[in-house]
Order: C-alpha cells, then sequence, then structure tokens
C-alpha cells in the first residue's frame, strides 16, 4: 500500500510513502535525455525531458515508482489491486504497458495539461514487462505545480480525474474516495464548540479534539482522509529546510511501522519515502532503516550523457554526533 501527496509552498514538492512487505532493492534513477526510452508498441524516444526518481533498473530499462522530469511534472504509481484493468491493443492509439507509462509522459510533458492531451491518445495495456515482472495493477497521480490528476484505468475505460485534495492512496476507486470525505464534514483544527446538547457543556479537556474522528487505521481509505486532513491543513514556511521538513511530516503522519500489517510474506512497512523539490530537481528520501534524509539532485548530472545514473539507497541508520 502506498500515499503520494503533491505540495506547494514557494517551490513544488511531490512524493510518496512506498508501503509493502519487502524490498525490489530500489535505488534513485537519472534517466538523461539522451538514453534511449524504448516502448514494447510505441515510437523510440532517442531524446527526450530527463528525468529522476525511484524504482528498480532490470535489462537496462528505469522502471519508475515515482518520478519527476527536469521541467517539473511528476507521477507516482501507486498500488491498485482489483479495480485495476488494462485493454488489449488497439490500432488508432498509442499502446503503453503500465510499466512504461511514467518514461512515456515524462519523457515528452512539461505539464498536467500536457499529459492530460497526451493520454488522449494512449492506450494502456496489461503486458508484463517480463517472466520476473509481471503486470501490476496500478493507478497514478500526475502533478505540476498548478495542479493534480488521478489516472484511474477500470472496467469502464479510462478515467481522468481533476485532484482537488493534492492526494493518493489505494482502493476503492478515486471518486468514491473524495465522496468519503463527506464523512468527515465535522472535522476541524479549530477548538470545537459543544453540539452534544443545547445548554450541555462538555470539558474540552485537551487540545486537538476538533479532529476526532479522525482515522488511526492504516486502510487505504481511512489513510486518505488522513492524509488529506493533515496535507490541506498544514501550516509552513516557504525555506527549503521548513518545506521538505513538514513534507516528511505529512507522508509520516500514513507511514506504517513494520508488525503492525500482516501479510502472506510478513509484514508491511514503509520501504522509504521521498519528497521532490520539482522546481530544482533534488530528490530527497529517506527508508525505513533510515530516518535522516539523501538527496540526488538531477541538474548536478551531465543530463547529455547516454547512460543511466544509479544511486544504491542509503540503508543503515546515519546518526550524527553533537559531542
Amino acid at each position: 500500500m502506498c500515499t503520494s501527496i503533491s505540495f506547494l509552498t514557494k517551490n513544488h514538492y511531490f512524493g510518496r510513502n512506498l508501503d509493502m512487505d519487502f524490498s525490489y532493492g530500489e535505488k534513485v534513477i537519472v534517466t538523461p535525455r539522451k538514453y534511449p526510452l524504448n516502448f514494447r508498441m510505441a515510437k523510440e524516444l532517442k531524446e527526450h525531458f530527463a528525468i529522476i526518481g525511484m524504482g528498480i533498473v532490470e535489462d537496462d530499462y528505469p522502471l519508475y515508482y515515482d518520478a519527476t522530469n527536469e521541467k517539473g511534472l511528476s507521477i507516482a504509481g501507486l498500488n491498485f489491486p482489483v479495480s485495476a484493468v488494462y485493454y488489449e491493443p488497439v490500432n488508432d492509439k498509442n499502446n503503453i504497458g503500465a510499466f512504461e507509462l511514467i518514461p512515456w509522459i515524462l519523457g515528452q510533458c512539461a505539464s498536467v495539461n500536457e499529459a492530460r492531451d497526451l493520454l488522449m491518445n494512449t492506450n494502456i495495456v496489461g503486458n508484463d514487462f517480463n517472466e520476473k515482472y509481471k503486470n501490476t495493477p496500478l493507478h497514478w497521480m500526475i502533478s505540476d505545480k498548478d495542479y493534480s490528476i488521478t489516472l484511474e484505468c477500470v472496467q469502464e475505460g479510462m478515467q481522468i480525474y481533476y485532484n482537488p485534495v493534492h492526494t493518493l492512496t489505494n482502493n476503492p476507486e478515486f471518486p468514491m474516495q473524495i465522496f468519503n470525505l463527506n464523512n468527515y464534514i465535522n472535522l476541524t483544527r479549530e477548538e470545537p464548540e459543544t453540539r452534544f446538547a443545547e445548554g450541555f457543556d462538555l470539558n474540552k479537556y485537551s487540545r486537538g479534539m476538533g479532529a476526532l474522528g479522525l482515522p488511526g487505521d492504516l486502510s487505504s481509505m481511512s489513510r486518505f482522509v488522513r492524509a488529506s486532513f493533515t496535507r490541506l491543513n498544514s501550516v509552513c514556511g516557504d525555506s527549503e529546510s521548513e518545506s521538505i521538513s513538514q513534507f516528511f511530516h505529512i507522508l509520516g503522519s500514513v507511514s506504517q511501522t513494520q508488525g503492525c500489517v500482516k501479510t502472506e510474506n510478513g509484514f508491511d512497512r514503509t520501504i522509504y519515502s521521498s519528497c521532490c523539490n520539482t522546481d530544482r530537481g533534488i530528490y530527497y528520501y529517506k527508508t525505513y532503516n533510515d530516518s535522516q534524509l539523501s538527496a540526488v539532485a538531477l541538474h548536478n548530472e551531465n543530463l547529455d550523457k547516454c547512460d543511466l545514473i544509479i544511486y544504491n539507497l542509503i540503508n543503515e541508520q546515519q546518526i550524527k554526533f553533537q559531542n
């Protein structure tokens, strides 16, 4: 399970939690402008916008989980089991595998509006990457500094929704997630007024009682509510330090501690949390076993080279002693 958010202060920030019960060996990947991006059933992009993000590399292909291009457009793919339906190839559109969608869009589009236009001529097909990496059910949040949209492939066809809360988790389908927010209409960050009964005064014995009823469990619908409430009520300064700190605090409100969600393979945990300053191309991250931030700067690289640039994650806790 996962959570992704888009966040604006002086700069625009985009990132996510990856919550799983095992790791594929994720790395920070920079795809330079001249690294050829091949697609199984669509034209090759010999030159394209440079991309930075998190994922794995298999057969020299960047399989991104989340990424940002040099123009500031960002995408995250989140698990969408049962609901996701991919389609058979068609002749009148670009047929793109789900694993190809992030480089397909970020390689060519500079904004959400351009991405939406490209998607109108895109058909997302259900082919596997290879025998090892099978087709994965996903939906996506696509964001720039002005807008966020949610892309879902379902039985009724490909759906693109304006995302007013700039947040995405997993199931159910996005319209139901948005409708469910109506159930929390009384939540407030203010001190609540007594509404129990007229003339009946109750003791406001603690701060934070305006948010009584905010769900605290780890289900995807509850995480959507909690992340949306936290993000929308966030108060943050404009500095880089304040912005990235606040971003990771918002993600922290829905992070998963190993042991709380049991699966067939073990226990879910937040494998990594990421935050990209999309204006400056700086990709920050922390991992489950290292809470200290690390970063890779897109524009510190030679973006006209022809090879992928790969950074292994720092997975052991770094501690800064003060004496």
